[in-house]
């Protein structure tokens, strides 16, 4: 390592010491003080001379080494990686919204790429013709296309695409495309796919929590009709079969409206994250005790919701972004089901 570049520890600070170690030799990367290819302290060394515990160094090579800053040579040390950047794979990331899932699956994306890959993300708001419009902007300009297709057609619903939209990605070449969270079979060629089956997701997620909503007199399925961000239908087909093959009482509301009529075993599905919250506040207002005498369960999993216990049915976002960079990394062409589950907490 450069004679004049030091680790900087700050005693005070409340970030973890070994995200202060990786920052410190990012910082060092991006200002030219450690050259790739150069040779940095061992663990012991690094632990010495910053007054450190060894385990906090190696938490932080560890990071390092998954993100393929640094690389390990059995028996001379760590060195940084030597992946010329003029060489990175560019991809394209274009995703409908800006929601903390959809955030989750990219930044889990772009984490397992680390440097093998310069990515740049668009949104465009489920909207047919910014869609477009971004890929004909861009169209040859990267090595690789990552895009998640949901739209809103003129009655504010959602649709998988449109015959524009199919005919612009049929202009991608299949060896540059991967569709992520929902999938288009009638796109020509051999391409890469990770997606959600929507319909049989929700029916096999509810029905491992089977026991548990059995013991609610009602479900009640809080889908918007309607909205700038819509979600697929499928949802709603997948609910309707599950409650008719288990034979339960249920319902489909639009929101949660003001002044719910909550009755003693009711379960609610959210979807959206503003109806969840007005679900909570008025569970609470009326004094009813969150998983006994009303049951939630909400789509798509978020930190917040694992801190509230939220019991959740949820796609595996992890899952999705690090097999999306896998399949660019070793130019797979899969149509791959991803992970989708039920994960049991105190609302249920």
């Amino acid at each position: 390592m450069a004679e004049t570049f030091e680790i900087h520890i700050n005693e005070n600070s409340r970030v973890p010491k070994y995200k202060q170690i990786v920052d410190s030799i990012l910082n060092g990367i991006d200002g030219g003080e450690i050259k790739i290819g150069e040779k940095i302290p061992s663990i012991n060394e690094l632990s010495e001379s910053c007054f450190l515990s060894r385990d906090t160094v190696e938490k932080a090579y560890k990071e390092l080494r998954k993100r393929q800053i640094i690389e390990s040579v059995k028996g001379k040390g760590y060195y940084i990686s030597r992946i010329n950047k003029n060489d990175s794979i560019n991809i394209f990331f274009l995703i409908n919204k800006p929601s903390t899932y959809k955030m989750m699956i990219y930044n889990y994306f772009v984490n397992a790429i680390g440097t093998k890959g310069n990515v740049e993300m668009y949104i465009y708001h489920c909207d047919e013709t910014l869609f477009i419009n971004a890929l004909k902007k861009n169209m040859g300009g990267f090595d690789y296309y990552v895009i998640m297709p949901h739209f809103r057609d003129d009655q504010s619903k959602h649709t998988s695409s449109t015959q524009e939209v199919l005919d612009m990605i049929e202009k991608i070449p299949k060896n540059k495309l991967l569709i992520l969270d929902n999938t288009k079979p009638n796109i020509s060629g051999e391409y890469g796919s990770i997606f959600q089956d929507f319909e049989h997701d929700i029916y096999n997620a509810l029905k491992e929590g089977l026991d548990k909503i059995k013991k609610y007199e009602k479900i009640i399925l809080v889908y918007p009709d309607k909205s700038i961000h819509p979600y697929p239908f499928r949802i709603v087909r997948g609910f309707e079969q599950f409650c008719r093959d288990f034979k339960l009482d249920y319902e489909i509301l639009d929101e949660i409206y003001p002044d719910m009529e909550l009755q003693d075993k009711d379960i609610f599905i959210t979807i959206r994250e503003r109806d969840l919250v007005n679900l909570v506040k008025q569970i609470r207002q009326k004094n009813l005790k969150l998983g006994e005498d009303i049951g939630i369960i909400s789509y798509n999993e978020t930190p917040l919701k694992e801190l509230l216990g939220i019991t959740v049915i949820t796609t595996d976002f992890k899952a999705m972004g690090e097999s999306a960079a896998y399949m660019i990394l070793k130019n797979k062409k899969e149509q791959v089901n991803n992970v989708f589950k039920f994960i049991q907490r105190d609302s249920l």
